[in-house]
């Protein structure tokens, strides 16, 4: 049977600062920002040192920011996530919904320019490749292919 959320904040150390921006991917200086501006809420100190803590749940609040983050989320749109996710309800989630199919049409977009610049970078590789080689056929219908590809820029 899978732990609940209280068995985890009583069995799971906390995590330092350091601990937490290796675990997310995220600069401690980001995350004192993020608890700065809200994103976090304030994060719980240690009693005897002040360091930061965070707790099982708090770890895993930060784990949803960086897979939020890294795909291009601003930080107000996570913003809205959290303020929606606190709200609940058919409304939020009907709003949840359209802030997450919008970002992953951006993703989309994002996608295919990067599938096209890949495709200049192969077809750059093979033109390099063709001279290289002192094959000017090879070479002729690598340019080719890199005029086609910048067409799509």
């Amino acid at each position: 049977m899978a732990a609940t959320k209280a068995d985890r904040e009583r069995t799971e150390p906390p995590l330092t600062i350091q601990e937490m921006a290796q675990r997310s991917g995220f600069s401690e200086p980001t995350l004192r920002y993020y608890e700065k501006i809200g994103l976090l809420g304030p994060v719980p100190r240690d009693d005897s040192s002040g360091h930061r803590r965070y707790h099982a749940a708090l770890a895993e609040r930060v784990d949803a920011l960086a897979c939020l983050r890294s795909s291009g989320m601003s930080v107000a749109e996570m913003r809205r996530y959290l303020t929606l996710l606190d709200e609940g309800g058919r409304a939020a989630a009907a709003e949840q919904r359209d802030l997450f199919a919008r970002h992953a049409d951006r993703l989309s977009g994002e996608i295919e320019r990067l599938r096209v610049r890949q495709a200049y970078m192969h077809s750059k590789a093979d033109m390099w490749d063709a001279r290289y080689r002192g094959d000017t056929d090879a070479e002729e219908r690598a340019i080719e292919q890199v005029e086609h590809v910048l067409r799509r820029f």
